[in-house]
């Protein structure tokens, strides 16, 4: 792959899933792209995320909405809610400058993104207004409120008319070269959010309907630099869902020693599962169709035959 031990590079190609070269689409983008008509609601982004514009979730057609963690999720203008008399009037003022016609094309751009912008951020206030009262409780830490809004968000998606979802949430911080216990703070901020999620889920049914999993650049090598370890290639993902077939470790697991078959040198170890395999159970469990995949994956035929029944790992149910 491009960029093999860069993590820039790697972020981007786990998020495209096109290795080889440079993309503008990410394949959560892609597979939106084809989906989307499954919700009735078109206003509202089926890609959502918590981490502002990405790679993975654009498409040619489908821009993610991005939202905060905080109240209802959207920034709206400045005093939407008020109905005193100057806020009313500048909203009217705003609304006659916006339904104006433009000859400059970018200021009709412009206009026509803040319109969008402003309608897709009252109707997902108003949506989310609506949500679930949860009883589980999430830890405080950010990346938990993240996923915290997620449930929120899921709970309200007859509110939002829709059936298909992708939210993308970023936990930092895994840069550790040296610090084993920087390591273990971030495992215990991921494990927090996801018992949390998993349990709101479970909350509102929802838990055999919501599949939440993983990805990272890389993972380390196993041969120690001193202190502590460097880049490497072959790593481990993590996936949960009530439609999981869990409690396994799926793939070939390598030999932790130096020099074994798998080591390139230094400790680096070849991956035995491609990245495309897991993607594309993925995106099977979630409605894309087997002749469909090849459009979200084009390097998917190199490791598995999109004819064949299935998924090419099994760990979806």
């Amino acid at each position: 792959p491009r960029g093999l031990y860069s993590h820039s590079h790697q972020i981007e190609n786990w998020q495209t899933s096109l290795p080889q070269g440079t993309s503008f689409t990410g394949w959560a983008g892609r597979m939106a792209d084809i989906l989307k008509w499954n919700n009735s609601n078109q206003s509202v982004s089926m890609n959502i995320s918590l981490y502002g514009l990405n790679l993975y979730q654009q498409g040619n057609t489908i821009n993610p909405l991005a939202i905060t963690h905080n109240g209802n999720g959207v920034t709206l203008l400045n005093g939407s809610s008020d109905m005193g008399f100057y806020q009313t009037l500048k909203r009217q003022t705003i609304d006659n400058l916006l339904d104006n016609t433009y000859a400059n094309i970018l200021h009709t751009a412009a206009v026509n993104t803040i319109k969008n912008s402003n309608g897709t951020s009252l109707e997902f206030d108003a949506a989310v207004s609506n949500a679930h009262v949860f009883n589980t409780q999430f830890p405080t830490d950010s990346f938990a409120q993240s996923l915290a809004m997620v449930a929120k968000t899921i709970s309200v998606r007859d509110f939002l008319g829709v059936n298909n979802q992708i939210f993308y949430v970023v936990l930092t911080g895994f840069d550790t070269h040296a610090s084993v216990d920087a390591h273990n703070n971030r495992m215990t901020i991921l494990d927090g959010a996801l018992s949390a999620f998993y349990e709101s889920l479970e909350e509102i049914g929802l838990e055999n309907n919501v599949t939440t999993f993983t990805m990272s650049d890389f993972a380390r090598k196993i041969a120690s630099n001193g202190t502590g370890t460097d880049h490497a290639w072959g790593g481990n993902a993590l996936v949960m869902g009530g439609d999981v077939n869990g409690q396994k470790i799926y793939g070939t697991y390598p030999d932790l020693y130096l020099g074994n078959p798998l080591d390139t040198g230094g400790g680096r170890l070849i991956p035995t599962t491609s990245v495309d395999e897991y993607f594309t159970e993925l995106a099977l469990w979630f409605g894309t169709s087997n002749s469909d995949v090849d459009q979200i994956f084009p390097n998917i035929g190199n490791f598995w035959d999109t004819a064949n029944a299935g998924g090419p790992i099994g760990f979806m149910s």
